[in-house]
């Protein structure tokens, strides 16, 4: 009697080809594109300087930090532009030079430079130190010691200058705030999906849109009025999980509530008109629940949500830039741990916005063609 329902199992799987090549073909491709695109230890990360001093001494600090290959340097005109620098995303690290430098080095006096870090990714902010501590190796030390033919002997200190180190936005490196926000845009991807995702499928297995469809209600019209419950629901869900977050692990108020809700209204509705997309896609909710998975997936580990993204090959990259996730989670980060301005996250968040009218574009022309 098993062997007769395995066989049916196995007949009824047979009859949905779409299946199978889900099944077949989406795992073969993620481990190919996770293959290629994972990595922990980024090259050329970001680095912001000023240096006000411009000499033989700090060019050798710079040139160190250059040869290692762990960052790429670029210039900027003030102290205070490094951090926003760092605020806004386009540097992960920084460094300044005070003007008295050489001749406090001259003096033996152990000048101290600056080294700022981006503390919202805490690995990337321990590999960051790690490499940046390339600078007061004795072989570039050494290089800093010198005495002229007729000068006095001095006692010259073991380390000829000092780092300070300092980590913005996150100093404590607290571990939650890193992941907590990225969770909540994982929470409701999942939910806005799958609800979603089954949605049209359900009705066409039940044959119930066949009589939406006589109704006198537009194509358009029904669109939107199966979109905007989910957003609705998805929307209060998106406040639900945030408001846990803040009650029980303390995360960080946000830099602008209004923006915050912004976020959470663009994020919603891409994921709700990417979920209507999946439906009228899928034939059965068996392919709509792998499709669902399949963007799932690659949005956890390519978005920057737990891998840094400068850590992914730049032939791959293009996916990650690709992905909703990516720009929702580089707003949510920069809303709540670094308070970061409108005006540095605009085109994340005309990103998002593009994605919503792509998607529902997308699904009222499936729709007519479709039905």
């Amino acid at each position: 009697m098993i062997l007769a329902i395995i066989k049916k199992e196995f007949l009824q799987l047979r009859r949905d080809p779409r299946l199978i090549g889900l099944i077949v073909v989406m795992p073969l491709f993620l481990l190919i594109l996770f293959g290629m695109a994972l990595k922990l230890e980024p090259q050329n990360v970001r680095m912001a300087y000023f240096d006000e001093d411009e000499s033989f001494f700090t060019n050798l600090i710079k040139t160190t930090l250059w040869s290692d290959g762990y960052f790429d340097l670029y210039e900027v005109d003030s102290k205070q532009e490094i951090i926003e620098e760092i605020r806004s995303g386009r540097a992960k690290a920084g460094l300044y030079i005070d003007q008295d430098f050489s001749s406090l080095i001259t003096e033996n006096s152990q000048p101290h430079i600056i080294f700022y870090v981006d503390g919202t990714m805490p690995s990337l902010t321990t590999a960051m130190k790690y490499h940046s501590g390339g600078i007061t190796d004795e072989g570039v030390t050494n290089d800093m010691y010198f005495s002229g033919a007729d000068a006095e002997n001095v006692v010259i200190a073991q380390d000829p200058f000092i780092m300070d180190t300092v980590i913005l936005f996150n100093p404590d490196e607290k571990e939650t705030w890193f992941f907590l926000p990225g969770v909540i845009g994982v929470l409701i991807m999942q939910i806005a999906l799958i609800l979603t995702g089954i949605s049209v499928v359900r009705e066409r297995e039940k044959g119930t849109l066949e009589q939406l469809l006589v109704t006198p209600l537009s194509k358009t019209t029904l669109i939107l009025g199966k979109l905007i419950p989910y957003i609705i629901i998805a929307l209060l869900d998106f406040y639900f999980i945030l408001g846990a977050g803040w009650l029980l692990f303390d995360l960080p108020q946000p830099s602008s509530h209004f923006l915050l809700f912004v976020l959470a209204l663009t994020y919603v509705a891409v994921m709700i008109s990417l979920g209507l997309l999946i439906s009228l896609i899928a034939k059965t909710q068996q392919q709509a629940m792998f499709i669902a998975i399949f963007i799932i997936v690659p949005s956890i580990l390519l978005s920057g949500f737990i891998f840094p993204i400068e850590a992914i090959p730049e032939a791959v990259r293009t996916i990650s830039y690709a992905i909703p996730f990516t720009y929702f989670v580089e707003i949510i980060r920069g809303l709540l741990i670094k308070q970061t301005e409108f005006s540095d996250l605009f085109y994340a968040f005309a990103a998002l916005l593009g994605f919503v009218v792509i998607f529902i574009i997308a699904s009222i022309v499936k729709f007519r063609r479709t039905l």
